[in-house]
């Protein structure tokens, strides 16, 4: 039964990076991905966040929190494994730049190939990577699939609207059917972990990783979702082979699971709360932008612009003030 469930799972991951790759490739052009990482802040807070913040806070916090030599060598694998190959997807799912999402993943996918060989040896014993054996998988399901998409959307681009709604639904079957199969496999290893306190340090791993990705993620907010996200679900396809060619004790490989499977239902739970939140903020940004925007024009004609946010209860028919307090509401007509 597992290894008919481990084959389903192959083919549910195997269907949903192929096509998340294929149709973000068919939406977007090389000068669109390309065009958010010629911004050279961002640009570093990425690879800063990814490649030195993250992986820095889960050794220190490993060295505070004390947990089973596997458990702390999965989580040192998640930590330095960045370029999560569902990224384009979770950016959709969050609102987020979808072009500066591809764009991001092909760069830590990148950094990651090259950065793990380095850095994992330091901290975890006995690893041995081959930055070739990390990057052949990699290519062949994200990349390749993306020059598809781009070569038909160059060449073909009256196809791609009747393709792409297809490779969305498909993409879609595969995250689900891919979640729900690792739910069952890994329901006893989520258990055991809630036993030993090892899902809490997932938590705060999670929970760090997207907020400082958040916070390093501008100019903008779709920028700063998709980097929050990004930095908060790692590399697990890459996570997975270093683990599965390195170690015999199955709980590296189920910690690396439990800890992706969590990432993953986080995003999709918290997802849509994250735009709503940012609805609020993205109002008085774009406020404060036009007033400052009208302040520019105005300035050589002496004309000053000043932007106010008055807030209170509003007096009607229904909302008449106290008599204690006759200035307490604000005036509609004022």
């Amino acid at each position: 039964m597992n290894e008919i469930l481990s084959l389903i799972d192959k083919l549910a991951l195997f269907t949903f990076i192929v096509f998340t790759m294929l149709g973000a490739g068919l939406s977007l052009t090389v000068q669109q991905i390309w065009e958010p990482l010629r911004n050279l802040r961002l640009v570093i807070s990425s690879l800063l966040t990814n490649f030195v913040l993250v992986p820095l806070f889960v050794y220190l916090l490993l060295q505070v929190v004390h947990l089973s030599e596997p458990l702390r060598d999965g989580l040192l694998i998640m930590a330095v494994a960045s370029g999560p190959p569902a990224l384009p997807k979770l950016a959709h799912i969050v609102k987020g730049n979808i072009a500066f999402s591809v764009g991001l993943m092909m760069l830590l996918m990148l950094g990651t190939i090259f950065y793990m060989p380095i850095v994992l040896p330091l901290v975890v014993e006995g690893v041995q990577i081959n930055s070739w054996d990390i990057a052949k998988p990699l290519l062949l399901m994200m990349v390749s699939p993306l020059i598809v998409g781009l070569f038909i959307k160059a060449k073909l681009s009256a196809i791609a609207p009747i393709i792409q709604p297809i490779l969305f639904k498909l993409s879609n079957a595969g995250l689900l059917l891919g979640l729900i199969v690792r739910l069952i496999v890994h329901t006893g290893d989520i258990i055991g972990l809630l036993q030993t306190g090892a899902i809490l340090v997932c938590a705060v791993f999670i929970v760090f990783s997207f907020s400082i990705g958040y916070l390093l993620g501008g100019p903008g907010i779709d920028t700063q979702r998709v980097l929050g996200v990004g930095t908060a679900q790692r590399n697990f396809a890459a996570a997975l082979l270093v683990a599965t060619s390195n170690f015999e004790d199955p709980s590296v490989v189920s910690i690396i699971m439990v800890t992706s499977i969590l990432m993953m239902i986080v995003v999709l739970i918290a997802g849509p709360k994250f735009i709503e939140l940012d609805q609020g903020i993205g109002v008085e940004i774009k406020q404060v932008e036009l007033a400052q925007s009208i302040a520019r024009e105005l300035a050589p004609q002496n004309i000053h612009v000043a932007h106010f946010v008055i807030d209170g209860g509003i007096r009607s028919a229904t909302r008449i003030e106290p008599d204690a307090r006759p200035d307490s509401l604000l005036d509609p007509d004022a």
